[in-house]
């Protein structure tokens, strides 16, 4: 399973759309003659502007349908990529697309109103419709150049997001820089970590997984973003932390009473205090490096580098998400 975004078509610009009805079209009248060679023409040239513009449009999921997770990251992110734009975000992107879809159902358009025209003139007078209908067409492809632009603009951005995936139990791991966020990641999951970045930050965000009772887990770190006070994270981050609060289903705080983080503790426990504010989801205090100190007041206390309580902050997690495999049943 991969996110809705992954498997996108690569989007070709206005001036390949109109090369390659033209190009085609040539060679397909250059196999026959008069009328007809005309008629054939237009009807390759008109199908493959059509075609390819109605799939630019059609290879997007429907954005309605999406899990409010996808929809929110996709409007941060499509947000970042169109700055200039009046409405930038996710209407935007559903605007373009809607160009896009009118210009290739305008092509058929076109190819139909010239059709019957052709029928009833010679040759000479065929090949000038059918040049005014070229022209017309290229002009239609020419209007959405700047949809196309931005479509492509947008699938190149949410690409590569995290694979995230809502519908599985999620455990989001919080908390300052150095606290042993990855290491606790990486030592509850299996070796196959994904990592991958949001397109608007400069840090990576890691996606591991872990099985209990035969359900599929994934735990979220998160730099860049939770890594930090709310007043420091710019509108689009914001809005990505938003996006998260979707598909946690319990939250892990780590915090590293010792400070040898580089944070003050009161620090640390102010964006615990902020993401408990924020998210709906159980909200967990883990003191991290119990070796080095416990003096705060956490849910439970671990050691990562001695592998000391590891096992028992992974369960508490597994416990405050709360799955239950919805099986079958007879009512009955």
């Amino acid at each position: 399973m991969s996110h809705p975004f992954e498997n996108l078509p690569t989007t070709p610009t206005a001036e390949e759309v109109i090369d390659k009805a033209f190009s085609r079209a040539t060679r397909a009248g250059g196999a026959k003659e008069g009328v007809e060679a005309q008629q054939s023409m237009l009807m390759t040239a008109s199908n493959i502007v059509s075609d390819n513009l109605q799939n630019v449009a059609q290879s997007w999921p429907t954005i309605d349908d999406l899990d409010p997770f996808y929809v929110e990251l996709a409007d941060a992110i499509v947000g970042d990529a169109y700055p200039a734009d009046d409405d930038p975000g996710i209407d935007a992107l559903k605007q373009h697309l809607s160009e896009v879809s009118w210009a290739g159902r305008k092509a058929k358009e076109i190819r139909q109103e010239y059709e019957g025209r052709l029928v009833r003139g010679d040759k000479d007078t065929a090949r000038k419709l059918r040049k005014q209908a070229f022209a017309r067409m290229a002009d239609v492809v020419e209007e959405v150049e700047d949809d196309l632009a931005a479509v492509s603009k947008a699938r190149d951005a949410l690409k590569g997001i995290p694979d995230i995936r809502p519908d599985e139990p999620t455990v989001v791991v919080a908390g300052y820089p150095n606290v042993g966020k990855s290491s606790f990641v990486n030592r509850v999951t299996r070796a196959d970590n994904e990592i991958a970045s949001y397109p608007f930050t400069t840090t990576q965000i890691r996606v591991g997984h872990f099985e209990d009772q035969r359900i599929r887990y994934q735990l979220v770190d998160t730099p860049g973003l939770l890594d930090r006070p709310p007043e420091e994270r710019n509108e689009i981050e914001s809005q990505a932390v938003s996006a998260l609060e979707h598909v946690a289903d319990a939250v892990l705080v780590l915090v590293d009473p010792s400070e040898e983080c580089g944070y003050p503790l009161d620090q640390q426990l102010d964006l615990r205090d902020d993401i408990e504010a924020r998210f709906d989801a159980p909200v967990l205090t883990i003191a991290n490096k119990s070796d080095r100190s416990t003096d705060v007041e956490a849910d439970h206390y671990m050691s990562v580098t001695e592998n000391d309580n590891v096992d028992a902050v992974l369960q508490a997690a597994i416990d405050a998400v709360g799955y239950e495999i919805e099986l079958p049943f007879d009512d009955e």
